[in-house]
């Protein structure tokens, strides 16, 4: 059939596995300049979700872009998975997703059905999102890419960034991890259909019901947990909040067979960038390399990290259980005694 192409097969990395090394970012962007302006009210330079800039008392806006080479082979679910994690950034400032422009690249000889079963992958997410796709621009690439540039409004007095937890907040975590892992496994046939369909389940789900939960309580700060991990996220965020996290680890839900795949070493690069990039500030513990590995692991179209109030850790995680794959509670945030950011248990 037309339809028919491995669309995996067209690329070197797969889903936010692809992204730049946060590290190598933080460098690239370093010494560039920000233009000053009282109502840029979170900009690159602050290794956020998305920029936000206001416009009235009481709207600003939340832009943000992103786009990545298929994680799946089908066109359709491929759309599907770039779509969720575009509009999750949206959803991590507290935001809701309101516009947005498809970014695609795909080669000249990829069938024209396949393209269109992507970009109808893109525009169903986005309309269960809320949000109205209006156009945007493709190219001719040997590699497929997919995403969107999505922009959204929220209460300027009302943005949630990376870096406002408090000493005490309890953290939440709204899906499982170990999708990178589980996603190089399959490349090479080692995960099996059931892991496999549970992954495409997470990473086509909006973390909409997250958003919507946590902006009725008191969140301090929040993030998604995507490209560069829970520990790179986590660093970003106890960096960003001058705080340091305690993660009980036996708290945190791992996809089936994510651990034992990472006993085998099947691991994705994206993996050992982050690694390299957040390892010297975590703690293990006495935790099982493997586990680690999970954790440092790319997510594709992951879950929210969410800092709350401890007097409304109880009725968050509650209400939680109830509109996201996997709510966890999964550690606290602690005042910052200098050396390590991050502590496992």
């Amino acid at each position: 059939m037309e339809n028919e192409v491995k669309l995996t097969k067209l690329a070197k990395c797969a889903g936010c596995g692809a992204k730049v090394g946060a590290g190598v970012l933080a460098q690239l962007l370093g010494d560039l300049k920000v233009l000053r302006d009282p109502n840029l009210l979170v900009g690159f330079d602050k290794s956020d979700d998305a920029s936000v800039y206001k416009v009235t008392d009481d709207l600003a806006l939340v832009q943000t872009v992103d786009f990545f080479p298929p994680i799946h082979d089908d066109p359709y679910t491929f759309g599907q998975i770039a779509a969720t994690n575009a509009l999750s950034d949206v959803y991590a400032m507290g935001g809701e997703p309101k516009l947005a422009l498809n970014i695609m690249a795909v080669p000249k000889d990829m069938p024209s059905g396949a393209v269109h079963e992507l970009l109808r992958g893109g525009y169903e997410k986005a309309y269960e999102a809320g949000a109205i796709i209006t156009g945007g621009h493709s190219i001719l690439d040997d590699e497929p890419k997919y995403g969107l540039a999505v922009t959204g409004f929220v209460h300027p007095d009302r943005v949630l960034t990376n870096s406002g937890a408090r000493p005490g907040d309890v953290l939440l975590l709204t899906k499982p991890l170990g999708i990178g892992i589980l996603t190089t496994a399959a490349k090479v046939g080692m995960a099996s259909a059931e892991s496999m369909a549970l992954a495409v389940r997470l990473m086509t789900t909006l973390n909409k019901g997250a958003r919507d939960a946590m902006v009725k309580y008191r969140v301090h700060a929040c993030t998604d947990v995507t490209g560069f991990s829970l520990m790179g996220h986590g660093l970003e965020l106890a960096q960003g909040s001058g705080a340091e996290l305690h993660l009980d680890t036996g708290a945190i839900d791992l996809l089936p067979e994510a651990v034992e795949l990472a006993r085998q070493g099947l691991l994705p690069e994206g993996m050992y960038r982050n690694r390299s990039f957040a390892e010297a500030y975590v703690d293990p513990g006495g935790v099982e390399l493997a586990r680690q590995d999970v954790l440092f692991d790319p997510q594709t179209s992951g879950g929210l990290l969410i800092a709350v109030d401890p007097a409304d850790a109880d009725a968050l995680f509650a209400e939680l259980k109830g509109s996201v794959p996997s709510a966890q509670r999964i550690g606290t945030v602690e005042a910052y005694r200098g050396g390590k950011r991050i502590f496992l248990r």
